[in-house]
């Protein structure tokens, strides 16, 4: 295995949203393969069982262990069985990323009420539901480490009412979960990704666009998925074993440095 370093070694973790939605390497894909690179034994998890094994069969070639699972986790009942799979092939489970997330890019006015909750639904209440069945397995095992997606769009406006919303609810949620469970071992944090190239964004960012975003930032340099799948690594391990209910930023510098609106430049 490449440059494995064992910094998750015994360790066992879900990722959803492990697979890209286009070509190149998206978070979810990014993240899992790093776990596995660190010694972790990864479920990966997505609606699209087709991504996952795209990924699983990266991290087969370089010598890690995982498996894949098809999971709607909008859906409490896969969501139970996603933790239960877990268990059931590894024993244990010690970390929860939790990365599905999609945009839309429309005002309150431009919304309809039903993608407003639709929204909701796949960026909040879905990192709710897997949490409900990872927390009591990680206490089964004195712990764990949950990692929640974010977005710097969390901290400040970009033209995506509800995108923007939901976003600051995953850190009031990561924040509660922190509290909460905390003397139960349980780590929660998440991650603020900022304007990161992946193909989520690959099909409606043109050369300009692209260049123009990468300019937004203090350090002037493009961020790809495996910035915040580094940034998942160091919270998921013991390195982070005193962190807990805090939002890490991985943007460059981007919101201490924006010159103009966000809007127009974020994904």
């Amino acid at each position: 295995m490449a440059d494995l370093v064992g910094r998750l070694e015994g360790k066992v973790a879900i990722v959803t949203g492990a697979g890209s939605r286009g070509p190149g390497v998206g978070n979810g894909k990014a993240t899992s393969v790093l776990f596995a690179r660190e010694g972790a034994k990864v479920l990966l998890v997505d609606i699209a069982l087709d991504h996952a094994e795209e990924t699983r069969a990266i991290i087969d070639e370089e010598g890690g262990e995982a498996s894949t699972f098809q999971a709607d986790v909008t859906s409490e009942a896969d969501c139970r069985a996603m933790v239960e799979a877990a268990v059931e092939r590894y024993d244990r489970l010690d970390i929860l990323d939790n990365n599905v997330g999609i945009s839309l890019r429309k005002n309150i006015i431009e919304i309809d009420p039903d993608e407003w909750d639709h929204m909701m639904t796949i960026n909040l209440k879905s990192m709710m539901l897997a949490s409900r069945f990872a927390i009591p397995a990680m206490i089964e095992n004195g712990g764990g480490s949950i990692i929640n997606i974010s977005s710097v769009a969390a901290l400040r406006a970009i033209g995506d009412a509800a995108y923007t919303t939901s976003k600051a609810a995953v850190i009031g949620l990561t924040m509660t979960m922190a509290a909460d469970h905390g003397r139960d071992g349980v780590r929660v944090n998440c991650i603020a990704p900022g304007l990161v190239y992946t193909p989520m964004v690959a099909d409606r960012v043109d050369p300009q666009l692209r260049e123009h975003r990468r300019k937004a930032s203090a350090l002037g340099t493009e961020g790809t998925a495996w910035d915040v799948g580094w940034a998942a690594v160091f919270l998921a391990s013991e390195e982070a074993r005193w962190i807990t209910g805090a939002v890490l930023p991985v943007e460059a510098g981007a919101i201490i440095a924006a010159r103009d609106h966000y809007a127009h430049w974020w994904d």
